[in-house]
Parts: structure tokens; sequence; C-alpha cells
């Protein structure tokens, strides 16, 4: 959503017009994650913060209902760790908390030692658009290690809908039944193609897992990393699963929060 930062927005006018549909949609935060590491390694921590805030003005000088936090969609690479350090690379909304996982979109690199590396220094991954990476694809029987170690997984919104392709639509869905999604995230683009927007994609998952859960992946949860809270980890079971266990309740395979 940056202007001419990546891949996202080209200018300053594509930028507003992706805010203005934001929050006529109803999103009232965003947390901006422009990629960091592998080819744009030369995004750097303070530029981003810069040109969040830059942004932020723009946003509300054009009295448009939204606020902008920094962050990064940070590719798994060599340095990774000491640039989160350092704070040359971004945590999601800058306090130093969660960090958001990019896998390479062609296959799958084990996390496990990443992210107990990650937990030594107060840190938990969140996994970006996992339902879109080959290697999972092909064995998405490695998601549910992963959330029971403790990671968090964000599914990208379009997924869900059907935009990015029959398969990634099912695995998105299989996540959701299984409790293995903790966040649904716009991963907008421009205005025209991969736009901000959750409304549809929340009531596909409140469809899919009920309520409880469609309010903790598009708001609770997120509202949380946003103001640099815990966030439960485990598996979230909504009211369907849960019901069968006794009762219409939130339940976490695991109640550590991260």
């Amino acid at each position: 959503m940056l202007p001419g930062i990546d891949d996202g927005a080209t200018d300053l006018a594509a930028s507003l017009a992706m805010a203005r549909m934001a929050a006529a949609d109803g999103t009232r935060t965003i947390v901006v994650t422009p990629h960091q590491m592998g080819n744009f390694a030369h995004n750097r921590g303070d530029d981003i913060r810069a040109r969040a805030a830059a942004l932020q003005k723009e946003i509300d000088a054009a009295d448009i209902p939204l606020s902008i936090l920094p962050g990064g969609d940070v590719r798994i690479d060599d340095g990774m760790i000491e640039g989160l350090l350092s704070g040359d690379v971004l945590t999601l909304g800058d306090h130093g908390k969660h960090v958001l996982l990019e896998l390479p979109h062609e296959t799958y690199l084990p996390l496990e030692g990443l992210l107990a590396e990650l937990k030594r220094h107060g840190m938990t991954g969140v996994l970006s658009h996992p339902e879109r990476n080959r290697g999972l694809l092909q064995s998405p029987e490695l998601l549910a290690p992963l959330v029971d170690s403790g990671c968090l997984m964000q599914v990208t919104a379009g997924s869900l809908m059907g935009t990015f392709g029959s398969a990634s639509q099912r695995l998105s869905e299989w996540m959701v039944q299984q409790g293995l999604v903790h966040f649904l995230a716009s991963d907008a683009h421009s205005p025209a193609k991969r736009r901000p927007l959750l409304n549809r994609a929340y009531l596909r998952m409140k469809e899919l897992a009920g309520s409880e859960v469609a309010l903790a992946t598009c708001c609770d949860f997120p509202a949380r990393v946003a103001a640099g809270k815990p966030v439960p980890r485990g598996r979230l079971l909504g009211a369907a699963k849960s019901a069968a266990r006794g009762g219409w309740r939130r339940l976490f395979g695991s109640r550590r929060a991260a």
C-alpha cells in the first residue's frame, strides 16, 4: 500500500484510492507490509517507517478514517534475525513481537529452527499465505505441526474467494475448518487488482467456521497484533467444532499466547 516501494501501489493516488476502499469496506487499521529481505533487501526499516508516517499524513488530510502502521513481509533469508534485532527488518506494527514470514513461492523450507530462534528473542512467526506455497499445497500435513508448535498462520482473503485458483482455495478452506488460521489478510497490491477488501472473505470465513472464528481472524487477533499484544497460539476451533466437544466456545489446542 505504500506508494512506489515494491510491487504494490504505484503512486500516492493509488495508495489513497486503496485507503478509501479499505475504509468503505469497514477496515479501520492497516499494517502495511512491503517486502523485505530477498529481492527487496533494499527496503530498510527506517524508510518504511518514514513512508508509513507520510502516508498517514496524506490519509488524514484526505479525511479518510484509517490508521496506518509500519511492518514488513519478510522473505526468509540469511541475516533476518540480525535485521529484526537491529530494527532494520520490521515486525508487524513495529512492536518487536510478531514477524510476518514469507516462504519462497515454489518450495517449502523447514521452519522449526527459525521459529525457535524467534521465540528465544521474544518474537512469534506468522506465516504469510501458506495456502499459496507450492510445497505446502503438495504436503498440507506439514501445517498442523507448525501451528501446534506455536506458529501463527495468515491466509489471504482472495484465496478463500478463489482468486488464486482452486487449489489454494481448497487448502485455505481446509485450514480454516481444521483451526489452522489465525489471521485473514487482504494482501492488497492495488485499487484495481488484489484490492484491500475483506468483507466478502469474512462472510465466507463465517460460513466455514462460525462467527467466533470469523471475528477472531478478521478483527480480534489483528487488533492484538496492531497493539503489540499477545495472540493465543494453537488451533482455533469455532462453534461447529467445539459444539461436538460439549459447548459453544472458542477452543484452542494450546492456551499459550504469542
